[in-house]
């Protein structure tokens, strides 16, 4: 039996990562993208060379149609569908002090991704995934969604209600589909470097590595291992939370350290 998957946002980063690791262990993928072609075909192509099948397929998460074309073209490929990845988010970066530079529009576009794309794509592969006997969905979250910090507060808004969006999927499609979330803290991809100049970016990584209790940056591939946990087993675990964050919520107690 080969299973199959969808990976939305797929193209880089982590939902790249989780790709790959799934076509390492003889998965099919479906990598969805909305503008980075190029980047996903070439993910597509390390999913094939890893041993497993690989399709591309652009759609934009927000738009239902979307979710439903995408579970369809999975389906109509592999004849079956195991595992949801919603990976697919956007962002804009806005310190929190700055009130003036967040808008109502940001809100709802990043909400329409990172909430409403999750809850659509669920939706769209719930027949599938429960028919196929040990469903699993793990969406993308980030520490974001328990601290309130990161890249603005529409983000780590968005990112604790799709923390309770799981927690509520998790109750509906129980027994036959487990719905859990990883919560990334600050991650090495092209994300994060994006968000700043090679320099800043320099000086920041050695600040998340030193107050960081494993003294490690958090890669992709960390945030792929714990989401194929997830999906290959966890086989009693539905509706929880797991931080990867080489341990920098641990921190709470640095102002206390004397």
């Amino acid at each position: 039996m080969t299973r199959a998957a969808i990976i939305t946002g797929g193209a880089t980063g982590i939902g790249a990562a989780v790709a790959r690791a799934l076509a390492a262990r003889g998965w099919r993928v479906l990598i969805n993208y909305t503008k980075s072609e190029a980047e996903a075909q070439a993910t597509a192509e390390a999913c094939r060379a890893a041993g497993g099948e690989a399709l591309v397929a652009r759609g934009d998460v927000a738009r239902d149609a979307d979710c439903q074309v995408l579970v369809t073209e999975a389906v109509a490929a592999w004849g079956r569908l195991d595992a949801l990845v919603n990976s697919a988010g956007t962002t804009k970066f806005v310190p929190a002090k700055n009130l003036e530079a967040l808008t109502g529009d940001d809100f709802e576009r990043i909400f329409a991704v990172n909430l409403k794309g999750a809850y659509q794509m669920a939706r769209a592969a719930a027949p599938a995934l429960k028919a196929s006997g040990d469903g699993a969905i793990v969406s993308i979250s980030s520490h974001s969604a328990f601290t309130g910090l990161g890249s603005s507060m529409a983000y780590a808004a968005s990112k604790g209600a799709l923390n309770t969006l799981t927690l509520s999927l998790a109750r509906a499609l129980a027994p036959e589909v487990r719905v859990n979330a990883v919560c990334p803290g600050f991650v090495d991809t092209r994300w994060t470097r994006g968000a700043m100049d090679e320099e800043s970016y320099r000086a920041f990584t050695a600040r998340v590595v030193d107050s960081a209790p494993l003294k490690r940056m958090t890669m992709p591939e960390d945030v792929a291992e714990a989401a194929l946990w997830f999906i290959e087993g966890g086989r009693a675990i539905t509706g929880q939370f797991l931080v990867v964050d080489g341990g920098n919520h641990l921190n709470v107690n640095l102002p206390l350290r004397g």
